[in-house]
């Protein structure tokens, strides 16, 4: 590994168009495990996989469901249809929350179309079927995914992805707010953060990008700059600003019409903002809009809560775990681990041990420990699924450190065999 680089990260706004999207589709999946809820209807056999296009005025929600009773309907012949009416108000919802209210994208006169349908039966065998004949749930598809967590930041996350993150959300809340000018920026934004590291470790900042919708015409670059800057310094706290340090504040100028309007958005497209900004692998598959059996979702959560457990523990300073899995198999096919040479007396071979002794990957195994059937996906959808608070709600539950004990236990056990 090398001791001193350059390394940058990027995030997205709520607004960007693509987040949009996220968010939506989210707020669909929070929708169904909460009238699951509501009606009586057991969650574990919750299932939805749902995408969202916008654009101007115009949001298209596609996707395969199994739905409690209460989301459905009778159509003209009798049959059980989907009745899109809470759908479109769950999209709506999230519009406004993000703030759209130009003429090109409005919550309360954007076209929402629903054309969600059933599940497929022959997705639905490799769950349900294998189920009965395992005992546990079959993964809902095949893939691999990555979790990791490092010493770099209090949340255990990358420095450039958690920075670029956190000049996004003070902006975000303080535009909410209306404090001040910031009132005037709009909800289309993204950051950039390049930090310098010296021996491994995050030493200073040494360019700053962010270019951020705003509703005032009359605003260039510099005035942008003059209101967004004492936030940017805020969000990096105690990580030094390099005297040299380039900042890019709207480099091209205005930036009046955003989000969909601006440029068309779909789920899953920031895949690294949603991960560690590119500082550890990504297995490729989006997390928005998918129940937890998809473990393209639900093995990213549980990657991530073991290698934050890991240097939590103090095992190492940090931790790249990979799980794999084949459509209609419950555990895992493998579960590597890289401790990337940091490594506190222990092997890989050992903390996978640990990790197997300690946690059911399976999928039902993971929603279970991880108590993943509930509707705390929509807080998901922007400023990252890994390195937030675990809430009382039962969201980023994967940002637990309560395998600490455990681990180190299994370690030592195994010491002394």
């Amino acid at each position: 590994m090398r001791a001193n680089y350059l390394f940058t990260s990027e995030s997205v706004a709520e607004g960007h168009p693509d987040k949009v999207c996220d968010r939506i589709s989210d707020e669909i999946v929070d929708l169904v495990y909460r009238e699951a809820a509501k009606t009586g209807v057991n969650p574990w056999g919750v299932r939805i996989a749902c995408e969202t296009l916008a654009t101007t005025n115009r949001v298209v929600i596609a996707g395969e469901v199994r739905l409690p009773p209460s989301l459905m309907k009778k159509d003209k012949d009798g049959n059980d249809v989907i009745n899109p009416s809470k759908f479109k108000a769950a999209a709506r919802r999230a519009i406004k929350d993000i703030g759209y209210e130009q003429d090109g994208f409005h919550w309360k006169t954007a076209r929402i179309d629903v054309l969600l349908h059933s599940q497929s039966a022959d997705i639905a065998q490799g769950v349900d079927n294998a189920a009965d004949q395992q005992g546990d749930e079959g993964a809902g598809d095949q893939g691999i995914m990555f979790g990791y967590a490092c010493k770099e930041t209090p949340d255990l996350m990358p420095a450039p992805i958690y920075y670029s993150h956190r000049i996004l959300q003070l902006l975000a809340t303080a535009r909410k707010k209306g404090e001040g000018e910031v009132a005037k920026l709009g909800p289309d934004a993204k950051s950039q953060v390049t930090v310098r590291y010296v021996d491994g470790k995050p030493s200073e900042v040494t360019s700053i990008v962010l270019s951020t919708q705003h509703l005032d015409d009359s605003w260039d670059s510099n005035k942008v700059r003059a209101v967004v800057e004492p936030y940017i310094i805020e969000a990096l706290g105690d990580l030094k600003i390099a005297s040299d340090c380039k900042w890019y504040i709207n480099p091209t100028g205005k930036f009046v019409i955003g989000g969909p309007d601006g440029d068309a958005g779909l789920t899953g497209r920031k895949i690294i903002v949603d991960t560690y900004g590119g500082a550890a692998p990504h297995g490729g598959g989006a997390f928005s809009g998918k129940d937890t059996t998809k473990v393209d979702r639900s093995a990213a959560y549980a990657a991530r809560y073991l290698a934050k457990n890991v240097v939590a523990a103090g095992l190492s300073d940090r931790c790249t775990i990979q799980l794999s899995y084949a459509i209609g198999v419950a555990q895992p096919l493998s579960i590597y681990v890289d401790l990337h040479g940091t490594g506190k007396g222990v092997t890989e071979d050992q903390v996978e041990a640990a990790i197997r002794k300690n946690m059911d990957l399976s999928p039902t195994g993971i929603r279970r420990h991880l108590d993943l059937n509930k509707p705390i996906y929509a807080k998901t959808s922007a400023y990252g699924h890994f390195g937030r608070k675990a809430g009382r709600d039962g969201s980023f539950s994967w940002e637990r450190t309560d395998l600490v004990k455990a681990l180190k236990e299994a370690v030592k056990v195994k010491e002394a065999a």
